[in-house]
């Protein structure tokens, strides 16, 4: 077994942060597996150094030692290239110059995730830097099981059309970046909240578009809450480990509330 922990150094580490590394890490210590730590600061514009520092310094204080080195998404650019390049050559990349503001207005009603209506399809768009790319997603049902919520499956050109890869701002996005990294890290087990269960059809297909045939097994827990009715965020002070740090809590007392908090997502 192999799985990650993949934070992104947008914000402090909250309580959210801390439930998902505990079943990342108590997953792997029962399977005598590795952790590897993953920086996803391929959000150039929103990823912050001292984000970074402040995460790696909490996670160290919480105990959560990774077995292998750091790889940050930052320093990957050129393997991603590499990895999409074979399908710009399938011509299966295309050049998009779609705002979020146009997708919305061509969009209509937005359901539960926005979805592209592959307006630039058959305009043939250079893929410059300044404009996004986007990879053809054909109707097709991606089937898999999920280890904690039973089989799964999903048509991902129905639940966000034509995939977006690169951004306007020549970010790498989250779906490729994730799915070149895990396909290269040789991962077999993605452990993560439920909030990202949309999107394990659509890395399932383009893993298969890389050259990774048999996908990893995917466990998707319920997300934490900070009440009844309000999820966690980043900019919580009350559910922060820096601040709970701060009025003096020691980390076992962290851990023992991030496992007590109410939790959403369960079914």
């Amino acid at each position: 077994m192999i799985t990650r922990f993949a934070p992104a150094p947008t914000g402090f580490l909250h309580l959210g942060h801390v439930v998902n590394a505990s079943h990342v890490w108590e997953a792997a210590r029962a399977r005598d597996g590795k952790v590897l730590l993953r920086i996803e600061d391929h959000d150039r514009q929103r990823c912050r150094p001292e984000y970074e520092a402040a995460l790696l310094e909490d996670l160290a204080w919480l105990g959560f030692e990774a077995d292998g080195p750091l790889v940050r998404q930052s320093e990957r650019d050129a393997i991603y290239r590499k990895a999409l390049q074979p399908l710009i050559d399938r011509e299966l990349v295309y050049g998009c110059t779609c705002t979020r503001s146009d997708i919305v207005a061509a969009a209509g009603d937005v359901g539960p995730e926005l979805r592209y209506p592959n307006t630039c399809r058959d305009k043939n768009i250079p893929l410059t830097d300044d404009v996004g790319w986007r990879l053809r997603i054909e109707p097709g049902i991606e089937r898999f099981f999920d280890e904690i919520r039973g089989p799964q499956q999903q048509d991902p050109s129905e639940q966000c059309g034509d995939l977006l890869v690169r951004d306007r701002l020549g970010n790498w996005t989250y779906q490729l970046a994730a799915t070149v990294d895990d396909h290269a890290q040789k991962i077999t087990d993605v452990i993560r909240g439920v909030d990202l269960l949309p999107s394990t059809g659509r890395q399932i297909r383009l893993a298969r578009l890389l050259g990774r045939h048999t996908p990893p097994r995917f466990a998707h827990h319920a997300l934490v809450m900070k009440s009844a009715t309000e999820k966690l965020s980043k900019s919580d002070g009350d559910t922060g480990v820096r601040d709970l740090r701060a009025a003096g809590w020691s980390a076992e007392a962290v851990l023992a509330r991030a496992r007590a908090m109410p939790a959403a997502g369960d079914h």
